[in-house]
């Protein structure tokens, strides 16, 4: 399997080369020259196999420079009960994502947050550490990762990339606009690999710092620098794979059509399950879930993808979808064009100048119902309402971005079952659970008291060449 860019870069390069760069030489994002198609017989065989070895099946497609022994080793390393089972007990839980029906056929939550650090993130980041260390070891070289974080990819990075050899971790966060428990639990860190940054702005800035860094060609080879957000190909390789899980846990044959409702911010967690669709999954539709911060509603109603600036995005109760330019809906809009990549250069263009795009008036537009997304927003207290509504009716607690796809989920529902993504544990946003339900979330006896604990980070603002002066001056240090 080869790669090509979303902007031009022809497919020469192949996983491990992608794995531990990040962005395209020419800015883009990296996808597969073609997405595989699954065959019935395979769907029938995959539907019986448990969570590591439908994930070797499904990476396999996309992983061909590691030897299969190899990769599978690495799959049945990373999702393993102990790894990602210790938080909620029962059977089910073994299945390492069971689906939880809270209306049997019609609405149910595929349980995402049994890892680490209680995230859906966890589900590509443990693969991704472990990738990194075979990789790395393979070719004795290390790596310096730079990323952003707007809650929970910070923590599922450095939890998985913690005291691991050859890897060190700065990791940019918005300063004070996460929960106080996404905060503790990457501030808390003691490693001495990783260096967390809070920056004196939103999101967004934190993550343009981090495509300034990766856009300076000479700084990041000579400082090794790669990346773990969701711009990285194997993060996004790794999230199809609970769809699949998803759909045979949903389904009793694989004649059935389903919806999956999604909430997004960055569109990496959603990316994955259109991608999950072209290879042939038999997913209806995708229902795309988002905050106050519509830009991706906005598009899929209007077609006029309309990035905001730090200063229009708005700080919400679901602090990781604070997000207003989402990276990975370039993936997609590279599929909507026809993988045009001039077109798609040019459009980024745009979005790099400040400017929004327009495809309402194109041909582009006119193919956007065969990829089946529909989309819907909510607000604050529509969040309040579903936690309560989800709490009093079926006695289960949701956090508050999976209280936003529930919403939009319901709104949208059609004759299909729905399943919503799960993406975090309500005890990762204690303020939110406590207005809607008036007590305290439940949280793994081992996470008690995580905001009391010491935390380390550095405060600056939003300046690249700072942050390139503080990698540098980190890095030379180093033994």
């Amino acid at each position: 399997m080869k790669y090509l860019s979303t902007r031009g870069a022809p497919a020469h390069a192949e996983f491990c080369d992608i794995l531990l760069g990040g962005l395209a030489p020419d800015g883009g994002l990296y996808l597969p020259e073609t997405y595989p198609r699954i065959t019935a017989e395979e769907l029938a065989r995959w539907r019986e196999l448990p969570y590591a070895g439908l994930a070797f099946e499904i990476l396999s497609k996309f992983i061909t420079d590691i030897p299969s022994a190899d990769l599978k080793s690495i799959c049945d390393k990373t999702y393993t009960a102990e790894v990602f089972c210790h938080v909620r007990a029962g059977d089910d839980a073994r299945d390492i994502t069971p689906v939880h029906w809270l209306e049997p056929g019609r609405l149910a939550l595929l349980e995402l947050s049994n890892g680490p650090t209680l995230a859906f993130k966890d589900m590509a980041m443990q693969l991704l550490g472990n990738l990194f260390e075979y990789v790395l070891d393979k070719r004795g070289e290390q790596i310096n990762i730079l990323a952003a974080t707007s809650g929970d990819t910070g923590s599922a990075a450095e939890y998985a990339m913690r005291g691991k050899h050859r890897v060190r971790v700065f990791m940019l966060s918005p300063h004070g606009k996460m929960s106080a428990f996404q905060r503790a639990q990457m501030y808390s860190l003691q490693d001495e690999n990783i260096c967390n940054i809070a920056v004196t702005g939103m999101f967004d800035d934190a993550q343009d710092i981090v495509k300034a860094v990766s856009n300076d060609s000479s700084f990041k080879a000579r400082h090794r620098i790669g990346a773990v957000n969701s711009i990285n190909w194997a993060r996004v390789a790794a999230q199809i794979v609970y769809y699949f899980k998803g759909y045979f846990a949903a389904t009793r044959s694989n004649d059935e059509r389903i919806d999956f409702c999604v909430p997004s911010g960055n569109f990496g967690n959603i990316c994955a399950g259109h991608i999950a669709r072209r290879m042939g999954l038999p997913i209806e539709r995708l229902i795309l879930a988002t905050n106050e911060n519509d830009v991706l509603d906005e598009f899929f109603r209007t077609g006029v993808y309309r990035p905001r600036s730090a200063a229009e995005t708005r700080v919400t109760s679901s602090p990781s979808m604070d997000i207003s330019k989402a990276s990975n809906f370039e993936r997609f809009v590279f599929d909507l064009v026809g993988r045009n990549p001039k077109v798609v250069a040019e459009l980024w263009r745009q979005v790099d100048a400040g400017q929004s795009f327009d495809l309402s008036r194109t041909p582009h537009l006119a193919s956007l119902p065969g990829f089946g997304f529909v989309s819907g927003s909510s607000t604050h207290a529509d969040r309040i309402a579903t936690i309560r509504k989800v709490w009093e009716g079926y006695g289960v607690m949701v956090d508050p971005h999976t209280a936003d796809a529930v919403k939009v989920g319901l709104e949208r529902a059609d004759s299909r079952p729905v399943v919503v993504l799960e993406t975090a544990l309500p005890a990762k946003f204690g303020e939110t659970i406590r207005e809607a339900l008036g007590r305290e979330a439940e949280r793994p006896a081992d996470l008690a008291g995580i905001e009391s604990l010491p935390q380390r980070v550095i405060v600056m603002a939003p300046d690249v060449d700072a942050v390139k002066q503080l990698i540098s001056s980190r890095l030379s240090k180093q033994p």
